[in-house]
């Protein structure tokens, strides 16, 4: 069986996001969407949360599971049994950065990192753009799948109510 993983923060889960993820389950015989957990940052969303969205956009992509890790994604890789990382480029700075990854990452561990070329309608979606626009009352609704949206405009309500 090849298993993959599609690692990153998902803060929130983008239609990039998901795009890379679905076309990795039609390469792997499993693909583990990984969040990462990142103590020293604050996200938007709990990790809990972040799981639950991705739970809920993956459930009809039955060699999709969602998990969560803190530390070296390749000692999650080795601790699961995972020979693989599959990740989404949008540019070329992600290139420059991921491939500086996907080389230590071979060196450390053996695994094989895929870069997949996103699609260019999301090239431009970010998680941190989608942040900064819904703050600012802007329209994210085709930026970000359907459960996603609902749950972000909530949250942003939420703060702005709270101050």
């Amino acid at each position: 069986m090849v298993r993959a993983v599609c690692p990153g923060s998902y803060d929130p889960v983008t239609n990039g996001h998901l795009d890379i993820i679905e076309r990795s389950s039609k390469l792997f015989d499993e693909v583990v969407v990984a969040v990462l957990i990142n103590k020293s940052k604050k996200g938007l969303f709990t990790i809990d949360e972040r799981l639950e969205m991705l739970t809920e956009i993956t459930r009809g992509l039955p060699n999709v599971r969602v998990d969560s890790w803190h530390g070296l994604l390749v000692d999650y890789c080795r601790n699961h049994g995972i020979g693989a990382i599959a990740k989404g480029l949008r540019s070329v700075s992600d290139f420059d950065y991921e491939l500086q990854m996907a080389q230590m990452n071979r060196e450390l561990s053996g695994v094989e990192t895929l870069l997949m070329s996103n699609n260019p309608q999301y090239g431009f979606v970010s998680s941190s753009l989608v942040k900064e626009i819904a703050n600012y009352g802007g329209d994210v609704k085709n930026l970000v799948p359907g459960v996603v949206f609902e749950r972000l405009t909530a949250k942003v309500a939420e703060r702005n109510l709270n101050g």
